[in-house]
């Protein structure tokens, strides 16, 4: 996807039109792939209202405030408008509004259904030919976008812009209940729901609900006992596609995450993530009995033991 979309959630629309969230996200990315030419050759300043228009080069126009190049001065009007805010053409529908007619035109087939490009592979459909491409790579396997850092490659452009938050620990998305941060929207999204005790999707074998459908399937493989995700090494088996990632560390000797302090490298982010505390000397899991704080709530579970008496189960 460009930078994040998120994931799983269903856009309601009034009266009679429901909208399937990846088909808002299909339009969404087609209108960032839209809003101006890849070709960046030609350097031109241009300004509109607060600033000057000057062309370079009888065929390219540039945005001075991003660089990118435009083929006309029209193009270059509607994409200035990304930058002063302006969406003119709304949706009658739904309200949702554009900087540009053609980008209001591709939405209305989400309403109409419209799909007029299909996979000759597959035969799904999608609202705009980008979109079609992009599916394309799914069939081909071409991972076009490779990461500077570990050289690991992606069919989209959106898949390796999340990908380098690893690398930066960049987190921008901050719940405002509770300081907790994010890779991606969706995520800070999800998490919200925990703050509004919404658990829409129960379990049918033992009642416990969740709060998005992906951990409810995720849970009944537990009650299925079914491990789909095998480790070619070792054959064990997994419930989830990220365990067996995990898992595939321990063969390769992969450790992804490094510390920006000290240089050292951990196999999951979560362990570095204690490992930052150190340097920061945070010990956000304190005792209730004693005041003692800890890094991390395994260490304070270990610690009330002592007050507890509690022996620990030992292999017989």
């Amino acid at each position: 996807m460009a930078f994040i979309k998120e994931e799983s959630e269903d856009v309601k629309i009034e009266e009679t039109f429901t909208v399937k969230q990846e088909d808002l996200q299909e339009q969404t990315d087609r209108i960032e792939e839209n809003e101006g030419s890849k070709e960046e050759e030609h350097h031109v300043k241009i300004e509109e209202k607060t600033h000057f228009l000057k062309r370079r080069n009888k065929n390219r126009f540039t945005c001075t405030r991003c660089e990118k190049s435009l083929a006309n001065k029209s193009k270059l009007k509607i994409h200035m408008m990304i930058h002063a805010g302006e969406k003119p053409f709304t949706c009658t529908q739904c309200g949702k509004s554009f900087n540009c007619s053609s980008h209001l035109n591709q939405h209305m087939m989400i309403h109409t259904g419209e799909k007029p490009f299909t996979c000759t592979q597959c035969r799904k459909s999608f609202y705009c030919s980008f979109s079609l491409n992009r599916h394309m790579r799914i069939h081909t396997g071409e991972k076009p976008f490779t990461c500077s850092q570990c050289w690991k490659s992606f069919s989209q452009s959106s898949y390796l812009n999340q990908h380098i938050r690893i690398h930066t620990g960049e987190k921008s998305f901050t719940c405002t209940q509770c300081g907790k941060s994010f890779t991606r929207s969706s995520h800070l999204n999800r998490h919200m729901r925990i703050h509004n005790e919404e658990k829409s999707f129960a379990c049918t074998q033992c009642g416990k609900s969740f709060i998005c459908s992906s951990y409810l399937n995720q849970h009944m493989m537990i009650h299925t006992e079914e491990k789909p995700f095998q480790c070619t090494q070792c054959r064990k088996s997994f419930y989830f596609s990220s365990s067996l990632m995990r898992h595939m560390r321990i063969h390769t000797g992969e450790k992804p995450f490094s510390c920006t302090q000290c240089g050292k490298s951990f196999s999951l982010s979560t362990s570095l993530n204690y490992h930052m505390r150190i340097h920061t000397e945070e010990r956000p899991f304190t005792c209730t009995q004693c005041g003692k704080s800890f890094y991390c709530s395994f260490s304070l579970s270990r610690h009330m033991r002592i007050h507890t008496g509690e022996t620990p189960v030992t292999c017989t």
